[in-house]
């Protein structure tokens, strides 16, 4: 696996409102000896600085439970592939998007945890929630470039998409990746800056 080392925060997953964990000592034990899964992060910026953001497809089975949350692209990382590699690939297949550069990256990897209610259940039981390398990209193209139908045999990722302030991130992702996105917007938000785009 390509530079899965370094520096990481991690950050525990809570299901959203008041509703009692559903987890059991035994299953803590179980659940707290399972790897976290390899992932990239990417916060896509446009000219005007608003940042790529998707609707989440509330599809049966969704990995990380239902809701139409709002979310930045990301995704595995395949055995032996570098993240940067992995970056760009999973922008590709989940939004088309090809027109970027990478402009800043974190050096921590982000931990989170699956609330315990999908821990033991979603990516096969495997793994206990994510790492997450992080990367910010400037979008060059045009808003045509973006096309978020699958692929033949793919399941759609996003069902809506479209460019917002970074200040909003937060508020539009589903709870348990919430302190995630507010270490990713501190560490990003000088970068979301409109670029002047005039010739010289």
């Amino acid at each position: 696996m390509g530079a899965l080392t370094g520096a990481h925060r991690t950050f525990k997953g809570h299901s959203s409102g008041s509703r009692r964990h559903e987890s059991t000592e035994a299953m803590t034990k179980d659940t707290n000896t399972l790897p976290y899964r390899p992932c990239v992060g990417l916060m896509v910026l446009n000219r005007a600085g608003l940042v790529w953001v998707g609707r989440r497809a509330d599809t049966p089975g969704e990995p990380e439970g239902p809701g139409a949350w709002w979310q930045m692209p990301q995704g595995g990382i395949d055995e032996g592939e570098v993240p940067r590699k992995a970056a760009l690939r999973e922008l590709r297949e989940e939004t088309s998007i090809q027109s970027v550069e990478f402009i800043a990256e974190m050096a921590d990897w982000l931990h989170y945890e699956l609330p315990a209610s999908l821990q033991g259940k979603t990516w096969g039981g495997r793994y206990r929630g994510q790492k997450q390398k992080w990367f910010a990209l400037r979008f060059h193209g045009h808003d045509r470039e973006v096309d978020i139908r699958p692929g033949a045999g793919q399941k759609a990722e996003f069902d809506a998409w479209k460019w917002a302030p970074i200040t909003d991130l937060i508020g539009l992702i589903v709870p348990f990746k919430r302190e995630v996105y507010r270490a990713v917007v501190a560490e990003f938000e000088p970068h979301a800056l409109p670029i002047d785009t005039r010739a010289p």
